[in-house]
């Protein structure tokens, strides 16, 4: 098993092309690929870039339907003939570049857990957009084309033969796609904390699964200006209880960092020490519960700079080192 974390990356989620004024604009991943190596020369041994091979359209129909995925493609295809990107939802941009960032995203997410089940990493972060967390099987919305996160699980399952997998997701915005795809699989766990009353307007505690779903859904939803302290705390309780109740062989985390006080679209009030925390404890349960075995998903994260240090502290985290200064 190798000692590195992967960071796995493709130049074509950079093509994307949403605009300089949308909040999910072409700046995001470099402004991360940057921090991650401008970080001290401790943490650089510590990783392993990987180009990722874009996804099939078929491994996006593990999760979404056939209408859905040839609805990006036709999306990018209006967009190039038009020379704009088409909005959909009210604000998501599709330009003519983004059936490959869509692909290449999945692609990320696929190899970033090939590479832990392989053991050529330890654990891996997939640097991928557009990001994945709000789309359903069947609809685009929230900035968000395919669900990464979930056809990565998907994957472990079909692929790899790993069946329980528990998604934990940080975002500040409820992962309601992810949710509801997931929703009556008994052997998918969904854990999210997020900013409520907020956008997209689900994500209540009572809604814990249904079917043979039922008690596989967690959510812990927090106020705007929740202190860092009582976020910790509540992100604790929450891991006690999931591990109660399910026993994963991997863990899948769906990274949003707008979680992060400053963010143009959340109100929390996290410290990039805090994400570092969030993870030493979740990868400390993972080695106990699922091998060690852990991959996480970039979503949101809106203030580049701030992304850039969050990630950089996540990826301390995973190498066991302390938070970055």
């Amino acid at each position: 098993m190798s000692a590195a974390t992967a960071l796995v990356l493709h130049p074509d989620c950079g093509r994307h092309d949403t605009g300089w004024g949308h909040p999910e604009h072409q700046g995001r991943l470099p402004a991360v690929v940057d921090a991650v190596y401008r970080a001290t020369p401790e943490l650089l041994p510590h990783l392993l870039q990987h180009e990722a091979a874009p996804a099939t359209p078929e491994d996006l129909t593990r999760v979404h339907t056939a209408e859905h995925v040839a609805r990006i493609r036709s999306l990018a295809e209006q967009a190039a003939a038009s020379g704009r990107p088409v909005v959909v939802a009210g604000d998501t941009a599709v330009s003519a570049a983004s059936w490959d960032a869509a692909l290449a995203a999945a692609g990320c997410a696929l190899d970033a857990v090939r590479l832990v089940v392989q053991g050529r990493a330890r654990t891996a972060f997939a640097l991928c957009r557009p990001p994945g967390h709000h789309a359903t099987a069947d609809a685009i919305m929230g900035f968000c084309l395919a669900n990464n996160v979930a056809i990565a699980a998907r994957a472990l399952q079909a692929e790899h033969g790993i069946r329980r997998i528990l998604i934990v997701d940080w975002d500040v915005h409820h992962g309601n796609g992810t949710q509801d795809i997931f929703y009556d699989d008994g052997e998918v766990y969904y854990l999210s904390l997020h900013q409520s009353p907020w956008y997209p307007g689900t994500g209540d505690a009572s809604e814990r699964g249904r079917a043979d779903g039922l008690g596989r859904t967690r959510n812990v939803p927090l106020g705007a200006d929740t202190s860092r302290e009582s976020y910790l705390a509540s992100f604790d309780t929450a891991l006690v209880r999931v591990f109660e109740e399910f026993v994963p062989d991997f863990v899948l985390v769906s990274a949003g960092f707008d979680c992060l006080r400053g963010d143009p679209l959340g109100q929390l009030q996290l410290e990039p020490a805090d994400l570092h925390a969030m993870t030493t404890r979740l990868l400390a349960a993972a080695r106990t519960h699922a091998a060690g075995r852990m991959a996480l998903v970039l979503e949101g994260g809106y203030a580049p700079k701030r992304v850039g240090a969050g990630v950089v502290d996540v990826f301390r985290a995973l190498a066991g080192l302390p938070p970055g200064a």
